[in-house]
């Protein structure tokens, strides 16, 4: 742990190869299911770029799992959100009779969807409060411990991002709800 510290990228690869199945073994035991070895991945990672926080004569094991249980819990936060979203979508109010319109419908929402996803994380947690989940302004910023300004602000950056990715007509119901 000590060369790792240093700088010495071949001795973080031994701890990468000593404490990789159990790091895997843990994420798939906390629920990452097939994504264990991303979340794997990504706590070395964050374990690696944490080096210079970690205390001398800790143990590597327990610091090293403890990352992979909190990203492990990032990955069911992520899940949630897009469910969420997913959900909130297909609850819209398009509802349609004929098949034609049904497809066109799901089209409008997958393409809402893509392109909130595909935006920023900030983006898409004010847009997501604010219109998918319902909640106001206040409530927002409550949830995102952001001040109300910054709630209106981000909101409205993120719906000209919108448009500029969407028709007119999919932004104006997404804000429109």
């Amino acid at each position: 742990m000590a060369r790792s510290r240093a700088g010495e990228q071949d001795a973080y690869a031994l701890l990468v190869a000593r404490y990789g199945a159990l790091a895997h073994r843990t994420a798939y035991l906390l629920g990452a299911g097939d994504d264990a070895e991303d979340v794997v991945q990504e706590a070395f990672v964050k374990a690696y770029r944490g080096l210079g926080s970690f205390r001398d004569g800790a143990p590597f094991r327990p610091w090293l799992l403890r990352i992979v249980a909190n990203e492990t819990s990032n990955l069911h936060r992520g899940r949630r959100r897009r469910l969420a979203l997913e959900l909130r979508l297909a609850e819209s109010d398009v509802t349609a009779a004929e098949p034609e319109r049904e497809a066109v419908a799901a089209d409008a929402r997958a393409r809402v969807l893509a392109a909130v996803n595909a935006m920023s994380y900030r983006d898409r947690q004010v847009l997501a409060c604010r219109y998918f989940l319902d909640l106001s302004e206040a409530e927002t910023a409550e949830v995102l411990a952001w001040p109300r300004g910054s709630v209106k602000s981000r909101l409205s950056r993120a719906i000209v991002k919108l448009r500029r990715v969407l028709p007119a007509r999919l932004v104006e119901e997404v804000a429109s709800d």
